[in-house]
């Protein structure tokens, strides 16, 4: 045996770690996805960013990690492939469809949606998404959503001025005239953002009064 083969495991080919290189290749083919998606996106430039700026930079973030992974599964050992494990894959494919229909208005033939803005389709993807795993808790899903949402919000449409759409169609026609778009956004933003503390104080206090009862119970 050669010194190069000293310490491989028998039966193990050129690919040492096969978990890394599907998932490697997997990251490859949603960056390819990614710049297909955002090449018709004006790009704009770093002091004026464009819609499809940040899309295209996170696609080639995504590929270089998927480069690297692929890289990675000829030269370090790693785990075998495992058995198929449909729930997470399903559920995050099912929460980027409900982003992708509500954001915007959607239509499918005789099927159409309103376009509800980020404020609700964010907190929606962030939600059906947490159930990819068994242990998704939805009060703790929701003050998720909340703050994430919040952050989004003022990041891509205050901070970068983006044009997302960040309010229900119907809204903005309702409001239009009486706050301007910055004002509304950020009154937005903070109530999602009390709405999360509020829900986490809440959650604290139940938990601390459940300790006190169990002490008491067991004193007694």
């Amino acid at each position: 045996m050669s010194e190069l083969d000293h310490g491989r495991e028998p039966g193990r080919g050129i690919v040492r770690a096969p978990q890394s290189l599907v998932a490697g290749l997997g990251l490859v083919a949603l960056a390819l996805f990614g710049l297909w998606a955002g090449s018709d996106l004006p790009q704009g430039t770093l002091r004026a960013m464009g819609p499809g700026l940040m899309p295209r930079w996170l696609s080639i973030g995504v590929g270089i990690c998927g480069l690297a992974l692929v890289a990675a599964s000829f030269v370090r050992d790693g785990e075998p492939l495992a058995g198929a494990a449909w729930r997470g894959p399903v559920v995050v494919t099912l929460a980027i469809l409900a982003f992708a229909v509500t954001i915007r208005p959607f239509s499918l033939g005789p099927v159409a949606t309103p376009g509800l803005g980020l404020i609700v389709a964010g907190p929606l993807a962030v939600i059906v998404g947490g159930y990819a795993t068994p242990e998704a808790r939805l009060r703790e899903l929701v003050i998720l959503a909340l703050f994430l949402t919040a952050g989004c919000m003022l990041l891509f449409g205050d901070l970068l001025n983006l044009p997302i759409p960040i309010f229900p169609v119907a809204l903005v026609d309702a409001l239009s005239g009486t706050l301007s778009s910055r004002t509304l956004l950020r009154l937005a933003a903070g109530l999602l953002c009390v709405g999360g503390l509020a829900l986490l104080v809440l959650g604290r206090g139940q938990r601390r009064e459940g300790v006190d009862v169990a002490t008491h119970s067991l004193t007694t």
